[in-house]
């Protein structure tokens, strides 16, 4: 071979040969991405690769009010509140505060917007050496026995000594050959009593049928099947829209492609029948006068394009972006139904019509979001299998990860239409979670993010990881992701670096580390809850101290809707105004106090970071008013079903009223009961 010959050869073969790193994490989710600054702060060389040309996942695309509010705010910690903590700082350096602030302590929201989010994404991974790289669709994955020796891109190959899966579909796992499943269980299967179909309590009582006897567009069946049975579909994904009122910011909406006025039928008979219509899609407030506007939580009908998702993450690339694009065009398709058809009440047409894109935001994108919201991809089965048991009866675990406590928690997987009725099945609520708090703390397990040693003993997947449809119903958000990906990146390395199978990784090294880095491990000790009666009372407001006015007392002006859902509450239920905060709700309490006293004043609510921070209430006793505001948002004390508001001094004998609206509420205003409790001297 002559000389030009070997350094022919030798070139050709420099260009293809793979590039290296100690780890490779392929998919720059909130979980990828956490795991590749994890697995480089230990020490290791890490490639970070992305299918798309963005970096970040939701919290980069649009999920600007974060999914944190889990039950203990203090097993919230590592990566997760880093990140979140140099988000704070970045607006603080700016003297811009936040919507629903609180103390770096003990906050239990943030909010921000996507531009800053992808902006301490970036400074984060730069500064731990991460190597990112976008665009590097996968191909193919070379195995010898057990273990990836290298993965194929549409640009380049990469081999490592460990690889981990942070995409949400869970791609490298299923290129790999683990063990996959997707959609939902039977009820047999590991059970689980919320596995299977799940209705809510009320269908809507109108026809999903058309004259012709078909269903209309939007239904995606017209029998569900067997309750206890389960079905390959997945909860519904829709996109993180970043929006504005805003006329120097505001874009206007795109037109949308085909309009066909007709398929919003099902819409039309909607709001015909609908009593007491609101806005579809919940908009939380954020930085910059700006909303996040979300798929409407216990809405019949919202952004979330039912049925639609099922085969996003078995499908290529091309299939993908069809699917997405069919997202697309329906929210925008919705949009314009919502701010011009006629049959929306006009109210609604002209809170939607204020509305637009950011200016500021996505500009590479026509300022529409590049990430949709996948909600539930391909479910590994692995080592161990995450089920309802496990957080709910069965918490502890001997090798944790991580403490996890958002509530189940499902979105609709499937729209029924008959002629009868129409109803969105799949819908797993906190509230069903009986006996319990609305999140309850339980550990993620090593085990759960390990394939089958007999599989692949280089991999890690933290996001499409080893657990049933209920239990990825509880994991699925964000928070937990990012804590799980730093935890998969802290073993990753330290396998890479002891040449060992993930699954020989002894735990307590593993522990070590894991707490070096702040993560939390240990389950808190919670006060258990009253016992709540049997029948439809809940906690009967005769067998309660002081006056107790439940809402069954209230004169209720304007609409209000009637709810059981959150337990415990006062009497058989409670109302609350529909998230409109138009000042249109009233609620009116008449009493005189049996004596005269100083009294503290109590309310009952179910907190959730859905309700309104500035409930208006007024308190007027002769010529004496009070005026004060009640955040729903904070929790109640442990174990009581009140908490204190104020304290009010009342004439006895003297006509009281207590007055609640929802006069420029940001959020859902519930009214259970008040309770007022003589203050002794």
């Amino acid at each position: 071979m002559t000389r030009i010959a070997a350094f022919l050869l030798a070139f050709s073969l420099s260009a293809h040969a793979a590039t290296e790193a100690d780890v490779i994490v392929y998919g720059a989710t909130p979980g990828g991405f956490c795991a590749a600054i994890a697995a480089a702060r230990e020490g290791s060389s890490v490639i970070l690769l992305e299918p798309t040309a963005h970096v970040g996942g939701v919290n980069t695309g649009g999920l600007c009010f974060s999914d944190s509010n889990q039950t203990v705010r203090s097993t919230v910690m590592g990566l997760f509140d880093e990140w979140h903590a140099r988000v704070e700082k970045d607006y603080q350096q700016r003297g811009v505060k936040l919507p629903y602030q609180v103390s770096v302590k003990d906050h239990t929201h943030w909010t921000y917007e996507p531009h800053v989010a992808a902006k301490i994404t970036q400074e984060m991974l730069d500064e731990a050496g991460v190597k990112v790289l976008t665009k590097r669709v996968l191909k193919s994955v070379v195995k010898s026995g057990t273990r990836i020796t290298q993965i194929a891109t549409r640009d380049g190959d990469f081999t490592a000594k460990v690889f981990i899966d942070g995409t949400y579909e869970g791609d490298l796992m299923a290129a790999s050959g683990v063990s996959w499943t997707i959609g939902r269980e039977g009820r047999k299967e590991f059970g689980e009593p919320l596995a299977g179909k799940q209705y809510p309590k009320a269908k809507m009582a109108m026809s999903g049928i058309d004259a012709d006897g078909k269903p209309l567009p939007f239904i995606t069946t017209t029998d569900a099947g067997p309750e206890d049975e389960g079905d390959r579909n997945v909860m519904v994904y829709s996109f993180r829209l970043c929006v504005t009122k805003d006329a120097a910011n505001r874009v206007p909406f795109p037109e949308p492609a085909n309009y066909d006025p007709a398929r919003f039928e099902i819409l039309r008979r909607y709001f015909a029948q609908e009593k007491r219509p609101h806005l579809l899609w919940d908009l939380y407030p954020l930085p910059g006068n700006k909303f996040d506007a979300n798929n409407g939580i216990g809405k019949q009908f919202s952004m979330g394009l039912v049925g639609a998702c099922n085969g996003w993450s078995e499908a290529n690339e091309a299939g993908r972006a069809k699917i997405w694009e069919a997202h697309k065009q329906y929210t925008l398709e919705m949009y314009h139904f919502l701010t011009t058809d006629a049959a929306v009440p006009a109210h609604i047409r002209e809170e939607y019509a204020q509305l637009g894109l950011c200016r500021d935001e996505f500009p590479a994108y026509d300022h529409w979001s590049p990430q949709l919201y996948v909600r539930e991809g391909r479910r590994m089965i692995g080592e161990y299998i995450i089920s309802q048991r496990d957080i709910m009866d069965d918490p502890k675990k001997d090798d944790p990860i991580g403490v996890s406590s958002f509530p189940v928690d499902s979105h609709d997987c499937q729209r029924v239409g008959t002629n009868e009725f129409v109803v969105d099945e799949g819908t797993i609520m906190p509230q069903r979670m009986a006996g319990r708090r609305h999140g309850y703390p339980y550990h993620i397990p090593y085990r759960a993010i390990l394939p089958k040693a007999a599989e692949c003993d280089n991999l890690l997947v933290p996001v499409a990881l080893s657990c049933t449809h209920v239990g990825i119903s509880s994991i699925r958000v964000e928070p937990t992701w990012m804590i799980l990906g730093q935890s998969a990146g802290i073993a990753a390395a330290l396998s890479a670096k002891q040449n060992l199978a993930v699954q020989k990784l002894p735990y307590p090294a593993l522990r070590e580390r894991l707490l070096a880095q702040k993560q939390v491990l240990e389950l808190p000790v919670l006060p258990d809850l009253p016992p709540e009666p049997k029948g439809t009372v809940s906690i009967d407001p005769k067998t309660l101290p002081g006056i107790v006015l439940d809402d069954a007392q209230a004169e209720l002006k304007g609409p209000w809707s009637r709810s059981s859902n959150f337990k415990p509450h006062i009497g058989t239920g409670y109302v609350h105004d529909d998230k409109r905060g138009d000042g249109q709700s009233l609620a009116i309490f008449h009493f005189k106090a049996p004596k005269s006293s100083r009294y503290d004043l109590r309310m009952a609510y179910s907190a959730h970071e859905t309700r309104a921070t500035k409930v208006p209430v007024t308190i007027q006793n002769g010529e004496r008013k009070i005026e004060i505001t009640v955040d729903q948002t904070q929790p109640l004390p442990a174990g009581e079903a009140f908490r204190s508001i104020g304290r009010v001094e009342l004439d006895g004998g003297t006509e009281t009223t207590i007055t609640l609206s929802n006069t420029g509420t940001d959020g859902f205003v519930i009214l259970d009961a008040l309770q007022l409790l003589p203050i002794n001297n």
